[in-house]
């Protein structure tokens, strides 16, 4: 049994961006990215490598690698004010993951986590944590992962975050002091906090978001936005329980773990 002293992480409205920094987006075509991105208190020249064309309106402009909008300082109407308010939540938000206590596990494995089958809770490292080959996140869709990094995060070129039982990556946050990069061909999952320079680098994917302090260089990536946590839909899929006789069935399991881990929260 695993205890789950983590707390999902308020995002407030940074959750309408899949990129967000102060400092700028630079990217490599071609990527795919699902949502939002944009810049504060930086100005629409910092995002490069998507040919931006400005809306008619004036409050955002357009691009072919970017499903939604792209946001930027310079920009008119609510624009400048969304955004200097998203930054504060995103900031905000950094702060709270790095500040949850009590941890569950400290310095685990020496900050080597890739190959590992890890369970929910706070994991705290005082230096950096590398992924050099695939590392498991087990539990269920109500449960929090809050990664806090004071060094660097380094996830080796074609390893895979690997979410199982339910788990969300909507749910699962990185909190990294000292900057992440992504190798090439890999696959990241989570809400990636960083206060410093984010690399993801040539045909890696994200099922995410990538919150950056200064930057995010982007590098032929495919961007996918998160599933949101939903409890009255996590609730009834961990309690439905398929009839049939004498076979204990994965939806029993999953009832079964959820009534254990109520017992000992």
């Amino acid at each position: 049994i695993y205890r789950r002293a983590a707390t999902a992480v308020d995002l407030g409205t940074a959750a309408d961006y899949s990129v967000l920094t102060q400092s700028g987006i630079t990217n490599v075509p071609t990527s795919s990215i699902a949502g939002n991105i944009g810049v504060s208190p930086i100005d629409s020249t910092a995002i490069t490598g998507f040919d931006l064309i400005l809306d008619s309106s004036g409050d955002f402009s357009k691009s072919t690698q970017v499903s939604g909008n792209v946001y930027a300082a310079n920009y008119g109407g609510s624009t400048p004010a969304d955004l200097t308010t998203a930054i504060g939540d995103m900031n905000s938000a950094y702060t709270a993951a790095a500040g949850e206590t009590p941890a569950d596990f400290t310095e685990y494995n020496g900050g080597a986590i890739g190959g590992q089958i890890l369970t929910p809770g706070i994991y705290k490292w005082s230096s950096g944590v590398t992924i050099d080959s695939d590392v498991t996140l087990t539990g269920t869709c109500n449960d929090v992962y809050v990664m806090q990094i004071a060094g660097t995060l380094a996830q080796a070129a074609n390893t895979n975050i690997i979410l199982t039982g339910g788990v969300l990556a909507s749910q699962v946050f990185w909190q990294v002091a000292g900057g992440a990069t992504v190798g090439a061909g890999a696959n990241f999952q989570g809400i990636l906090l960083s206060a410093t320079a984010v690399t993801i680098e040539t045909g890696a994917s994200v099922t995410g978001r990538l919150f950056s302090q200064t930057n995010v260089a982007l590098q032929m990536v495919t961007l996918t936005e998160p599933t949101a946590f939903d409890a009255s839909v996590c609730n009834a899929v961990s309690s439905t329980v398929t009839a049939t006789v004498g076979t204990a069935t994965v939806t029993d399991f999953v009832r079964l773990q959820n009534t254990i881990f109520t017992m000992f929260v």
